[in-house]
């Protein structure tokens, strides 16, 4: 029986064939974990496809299709992107486990910290999206011009709208770990992001227009909690620096 793949310690040597052949198992792993992900996610679909029209207007909340393949290829489109979901924990543990060896063990408590925060910063994105953003566009959009068009709303289109909107948002919610990276590596102090804010909030801007949702409404809804982010972004570098400052290693603990 084929035994799951051990976490190499750090400094701990292998050899090639060790290193592939771990590689191969956590792939392996991977893909068993997406596979299983997907399957449950498609048992659900129909749930999850009622979940995602939740959004729409209520008089909109009936899609429809055209293609003779479209229904099934859209479920399994939402079931596909559901399992990674599921899976993403799995796949993130294995890849982690392949690359913490070369981590310090000092370091590795830290990178664990931020992806902790970073995927707490993920799902907030995704109900923010979900509950707020989402809504919002929908609205305005799908009663736009509605007493010059028959507005009827397909399938595959709005649930690839739907997703974007939602894994976007979520991924701009990770501004506070992109920003901390940043001054982390050096290439941003807290001092020059106080000095700069307005260029900070004209760039924060520039993304809320680049996000899916092309409407002034969703614009503004998903730029509102950026800037707030953003801001939070400098006072909480401003914390992390201190306490990186106060240790000759700024990856190693701070004494008590």
């Amino acid at each position: 029986m084929a035994r799951l793949p051990r976490r190499l310690g750090y400094g701990e040597e292998a050899t090639l064939v060790e290193h592939l052949d771990e590689l191969r198992t956590r792939i392996i792993v991977s893909l068993v974990a997406l596979t299983i992900g997907v399957t449950i996610a498609y048992i659900f679909h129909h749930r999850l496809v009622h979940w995602l029209e939740q959004p729409l207007p209520p008089e909109r909340r009936h899609l429809i299709t055209f293609g003779v393949a479209e229904p099934f290829m859209t479920s399994l489109w939402v079931s596909i992107w559901a399992g990674l979901g599921l899976a993403l924990p799995v796949l993130l543990w294995q890849l982690w486990g392949f690359l913490a060896p070369a981590v310090e063990e000092n370091s590795q408590r830290f990178v664990a910290m931020f992806v902790a925060f970073g995927s707490a910063l993920f799902v907030a994105g995704v109900a923010f999206g979900y509950f707020l953003a989402l809504p919002a566009a929908l609205h305005f959009l799908t009663n736009y011009d509605s007493n010059l068009f028959n507005i009827q709303i397909r399938a595959r289109d709005y649930i690839s709208f739907a997703i974007g909107v939602l894994v976007a948002v979520g991924v701009v919610f990770e501004l506070p770990i992109f920003v901390l990276a940043l001054v982390r590596l050096g290439i941003l102090t807290t001092r020059g992001l106080r000095n700069n804010r307005r260029l900070g909030y004209f760039l924060v801007a520039v993304v809320a227009v680049l996000l899916p949702g092309i409407d002034p409404v969703t614009t503004i809804v998903e730029a509102l909690p950026l800037m707030v982010l953003y801001e939070g972004s400098i006072w909480l570098a401003v914390f992390v620096e201190r306490r990186w400052g106060t240790a000759r290693d700024p990856l190693e603990p701070i004494p008590e």
